[in-house]
């Protein structure tokens, strides 16, 4: 998987989880975001804005 911000790969654990987090838009739509763009953007409305 990538990153939707910054476009970087995004590394999975054993079980194939997702090492970030996902954000919901308004739509409905999770975006994936890397720890690295998490701790630099902060709150959800920042990432949101950065898509």
């Amino acid at each position: 998987m990538k990153c939707e911000v910054c476009k970087a790969r995004i590394g999975e654990t054993f079980l194939k989880k997702i090492v970030g987090t996902g954000v919901k838009d308004p739509k409905g739509k999770i975006h994936i975001i890397c720890p690295e763009c998490q701790k630099k953007l902060g709150t959800k409305d920042e990432i949101l804005r950065n898509l």
